[in-house]
């Protein structure tokens, strides 16, 4: 399904009832990494699946930031009927996690960012220098993206109020002290590192991050 906004055509998908869950998908992906999660908690949530502008079925876009995806989700979630839901967001989706709840208070009602950094120096030395020799030949606006964005400030994640959970893996290309310092400007964030998997191997084709979606929403009362 399609709903404009923001000037883009956003692909969405929805299954299951319950709490509103909303999934953000990372850089160069779509919706689809996250259906092996979807089918494990379609039982307990009502989940919409997003393709970000430039990504899946949504429109072909070279404009791109980190601010204007937020913003396309700003306007889709009352659009979708989607209303102050649990984010999961992954990598991309977890800054856009973050810009949402930092610059839209009262949009969500919880947030779960997974291996988001707020700068670009959050990144691991070595990924910062392979993404930087790619696009020196491919000219990839997405790899410019995580080159140059995001900035999101500390004063911008002090002032986020919704339950915050920011997780990892504990082999991620997004520094720990990155994660940490994050986890520790949100007030009341909660902070999980998941032991031997990657930035990406708890998460895309994987249910590993049910139990622990269930967990912090029944804690934190969004169920």
């Amino acid at each position: 399904m399609y709903i404009a906004a923001n000037g883009m055509k956003l692909w969405y998908e929805t299954r299951g009832s319950g709490r509103p869950l909303l999934l953000l998908h990372g850089n160069g992906e779509d919706h689809t990494v996250f259906s092996t999660l979807s089918k494990a908690l379609e039982g307990e949530f009502r989940i919409w699946s997003v393709d970000s502008r430039g990504h899946g079925r949504s429109t072909k876009t070279g404009e791109i930031s980190y601010a204007l995806m937020a913003r396309d989700i700003a306007e889709f979630l009352p659009l979708a009927g989607c209303e102050k839901p649990l984010c999961v967001g992954f990598s991309d989706g977890g800054i856009v996690g973050l810009m949402l709840a930092g610059r839209y208070p009262g949009l969500l009602g919880g947030l779960i960012a997974c291996g988001a950094n707020a700068s670009p120096r959050g990144l691991s030395n070595r990924f910062r220098a392979v993404t930087a020799a790619k696009n020196f030949f491919a000219r990839d606006p997405l790899l410019r993206l995580m080159l140059n964005e995001p900035n999101i400030s500390n004063a911008e994640l002090e002032s986020i109020a919704v339950p915050t959970l920011i997780t990892a893996g504990s082999r991620d290309l997004i520094k720990r002290e990155e994660t940490l310092r994050i986890a520790r400007a949100i007030p009341g964030a909660e902070v999980r590192i998941f032991s031997g998997e990657t930035h990406s191997s708890y998460i895309v084709g994987s249910a590993k991050l049910a139990p622990v979606i269930r967990g912090f929403a029944s804690r934190k009362g969004l169920r």
